[in-house]
């Protein structure tokens, strides 16, 4: 088979195509023939080197994939060789085939295509995961979601708004205020503006009768997340996702104290590792919103194998709007 394999870390040019030996599934595992594979900011820090949690070298990256089950391990009994399966893994995932456990394993509604369900994978579980767990969100709240036109902001303003809350979406690009609209969000603010804390809590209070938002969903960090602070309401919570921006940015705790707010993080593998049952409930309910037309994941492309350096370039630019997802040639 053929898979993406990192050698050393840094730059992506680093990454290679190599033949290696077909796998075979232990007991309580799936081996799965890839059709497609996401790509995700977290791809990058792990290849550069930058990720808090490394892999041994030499391995391969990708962390969620859909495709088709090859065979099954003893004790597995939640699919069978033949199902369209999603998968979430730590590393493994840009290859022609990975084995995997049972419970990271995904049955796909027969109405979805692989490119929709591995979209639906990491970036909407993060999404779901820090509205339901993190910032406890109840219907009707208002919801910021800062970089609403990345893969994860997307599938933020999305999951808000299918979730019965009023997204804003905050976005640097105004070009791409059509598309977050389109995916659910009641209405836009500028990232890009000068001195952003006090034009981001302008443009909030406008919107809000002065009143802030109930929760702040934050893939960014940097400057963006200094002034989504100032932003949220009286007990808001913002969940920080990601530090896109660069800056990894520090919280005075006096802030919290004066409007009685929380600042909470998340990372969603914990999830997968610590409470499988729960992850699978969570990604039950992800493809019961895709079928029913409340999720449509955007696309950005889907790149060839042999451009998966290019594809991790584009997280460094910040340019790209929807998901990335590599198709395996399998």
């Amino acid at each position: 088979m053929k898979a993406i394999v990192l050698r050393e870390h840094g730059p992506a040019h680093l990454l290679r195509i190599e033949d290696l030996p077909d796998l075979r599934p232990g007991p309580g595992e799936v081996l799965m023939g890839t059709r497609v594979a996401g790509m995700n900011h977290p791809d990058l820090l792990v290849v550069e080197g930058r990720h808090p949690r490394l892999p041994p070298l030499p391995f391969t990256p990708g962390k969620e994939l859909a495709g088709v089950v090859l065979a099954v391990g003893e004790g597995v009994t939640s699919c069978e060789p033949g199902d369209r399966v999603l998968a979430l893994v730590e590393h493994g995932a840009w290859a022609e085939q990975v084995v995997v456990p049972e419970a990271q394993c995904f049955v796909m509604p027969r109405s979805l295509s692989f490119e929709a369900a591995a979209a639906l994978g990491l970036a909407y579980q993060t999404a779901w995961f820090a509205l339901t767990d993190r910032a406890g969100m109840e219907r009707g709240e208002t919801v910021l979601v800062t970089g609403a036109s990345g893969g994860v902001g997307l599938a933020c303003v999305q999951v808000a708004a299918a979730m019965g809350a009023t997204g804003i979406a905050g976005i640097a690009n105004p070009e791409r205020a059509g598309l977050v609209r389109a995916s659910g969000a009641a209405h836009v603010v500028d990232l890009a503006a000068l001195d952003l804390r006090g034009s981001l809590t302008r443009q909030v209070h406008e919107l809000t009768r002065g009143r802030g938002v109930d929760v702040v969903l934050d893939p960014v960090g940097g400057d963006v997340f200094d002034a989504a602070l100032g932003a949220l309401a009286w007990r808001g919570r913002l969940v920080v996702i990601g530090f896109a921006g660069g800056r990894i940015p520090e919280v005075r705790a006096n802030h919290l104290v004066v409007k009685n707010i929380c600042v909470t993080g998340l990372q969603v593998s914990d999830y997968r590792d610590r409470d499988p049952i729960w992850m699978r409930r969570a990604q039950a309910e992800l493809f019961a919103m895709a079928e029913d037309q409340r999720l449509q994941p955007v696309i950005a492309e889907v790149l060839p194998m042999d451009r998966a350096a290019e594809g991790l370039a584009r997280f460094r630019q910040r340019g790209m709007a929807g998901k990335l997802l590599l198709a395996m040639p399998g």
